[in-house]
């Protein structure tokens, strides 16, 4: 077998291995004897058949097929035990020629990181006002969220009303819409079911009936609509207005039964707020810093950190989700290979981050104790009322056990940082300073 290291670049070395014929011929005969055992030859017991018979019968390259499943992995094992090779992960394995046999293995090796000074990175925490217009704004939420539809008489349909109508929507002599008694709030530049649909039944009243046609975009989600002229015919039954409760102790009541006046419900919107936008801060801070650091480090990693990132963020999100991928795929219109180039950008942004802070608590020497990680699981079941062992249990699977142990590291991680940056006063804008340059700069 002869290997040749091709090159080395993007945390990848590229290897060429060619196997001698003798090599070739061991694992055929290997697999031969395998197969022969278990195959039925006509005019042959089990095992007794010839080799150039079983060739014959099922075929010479079905054997070769059988005999690479072995020899390649065998041959790779070989190769990167022989150039000293560190792979992260598994190889990407190309035949590039049966005779001789050749293979192109891609392998990937661990990520690079050149951290620049990020001691001396300082960011601006921005905050944020709770003034008295935002608590306002909460509380115009929350009177619309309790608010009634009431039956209109004596005027036609406007913006914001509620619809009672039945729809026929058709396209040639199909029909892609058909409902009746469909509650439609007219809404301007409401989207659903096209752009200009809700304009169309301003003006209608109780009894009318109205037809008319609205295109969809090339983009839209259904193949089937997209680019298509849809007809849709209207008949408007009743018209309803929405009505806000006013603003008094008794709606505060109405939002929650601790709230006994409007003044406790505007202190607890100000406080929810006040948390939510702390926590905002926090995180657009920590954002920042990371992303700071990484502007001027130098961050090399092999493309398949990326894909499984992908592949991760897809299992999250749909594990999450009572839609399957296959119906998410459908709804947009799109396939699972335009899907992973859309979250492409993002998974790059987690795994730059991530490396970054792994490599800062290696130089920093941070690490996350047994008795540490303990004490998080029982903070994590603490408030549970039942099956607390069952949780205990669960969150100490050794893969679980592995992520709280991850999770805690890069928060004791982030802390230390926050501890280097330079937090200015408050402001409306970040901002961050110090010796930042672009990873572009510092290629040319």
């Amino acid at each position: 077998m002869k290997i040749t290291n091709d090159k080395t670049e993007n945390s990848q070395m590229f290897l060429t291995i060619e196997m001698e014929p003798e090599e070739v011929e061991e694992s055929m005969q290997v697999a031969f004897k395998r197969l022969n055992k278990k195959t039925r030859i006509p005019g042959f017991r089990e095992g007794k058949a010839p080799r150039n018979i079983f060739e014959r019968y099922l075929g010479k390259e079905y054997l070769m097929e059988e005999a690479l499943n072995d020899l390649i992995p065998t041959a790779y094992a070989k190769a990167v035990e022989e150039q000293s090779i560190e792979a992260i992960a598994q190889p990407q394995i190309e035949i590039e020629q049966m005779e001789p046999l050749i293979m192109k293995a891609t392998v990937p090796l661990k990520p690079t990181i050149e951290l620049g000074d990020y001691k001396s990175l300082k960011v601006e925490k921005e905050t944020i006002e709770i003034t008295r217009e935002k608590v306002d704004e909460v509380i115009e939420q929350l009177r619309h969220q309790h608010a009634t539809w009431e039956p209109v008489e004596g005027r036609p349909v406007e913006l914001d009303d509620l619809l009672v109508m039945d729809i026929v929507g058709t396209m040639g002599d199909k029909n892609v819409i058909e409902q009746k008694g469909a509650q439609y709030q007219v809404v301007a530049g409401q989207t659903f079911p096209v752009l200009g649909f809700a304009e169309q039944l301003v003006g209608m009243n109780p009894g009318d009936e109205k037809e008319f046609g609205l295109e969809y975009p090339e983009d839209y989600g259904d193949e089937e609509l997209a680019g298509n002229k849809v007809m849709f015919k209207i008949n408007a039954i009743e018209i309803k207005k929405e009505v806000l409760p006013e603003i008094s102790d008794e709606f505060a009541k109405t939002v929650g039964a601790e709230f006994e006046t409007m003044t406790a419900l505007r202190e607890r919107a100000e406080f929810d707020m006040r948390e939510r936008t702390e926590q905002q801060s926090k995180m657009n801070f920590e954002e920042e810093i990371i992303h700071g650091i990484a502007d001027i480090s130098k961050v090399e990693y092999p493309p398949v950190l990326v894909e499984s990132e992908i592949t991760r963020i897809l299992n999250q999100q749909f594990q999450r989700s009572s839609q399957s991928l296959e119906d998410y795929l459908s709804t947009v219109g799109k396939t699972e290979e335009e899907l992973r180039e859309d979250l492409r950008p993002s998974a790059e942004h987690r795994v730059v981050h991530a490396l970054v802070l792994s490599k800062i608590a290696e130089v920093e020497e941070i690490e996350v104790s047994n008795d540490e990680v303990d004490e998080e699981i029982e903070n994590m079941v603490k408030d549970s009322t039942d099956k607390k062992e069952e949780l205990k249990k669960f969150f100490n699977d050794p893969q679980i056990r592995d992520s709280i142990t991850q999770n805690m590291l890069s928060r004791k991680t982030m802390e230390k940082l926050t501890e280097y940056s330079t937090v200015a006063k408050p402001s409306r804008k970040k901002k961050t300073t110090g010796t930042r340059k672009k990873k572009k700069e510092e290629e040319k």
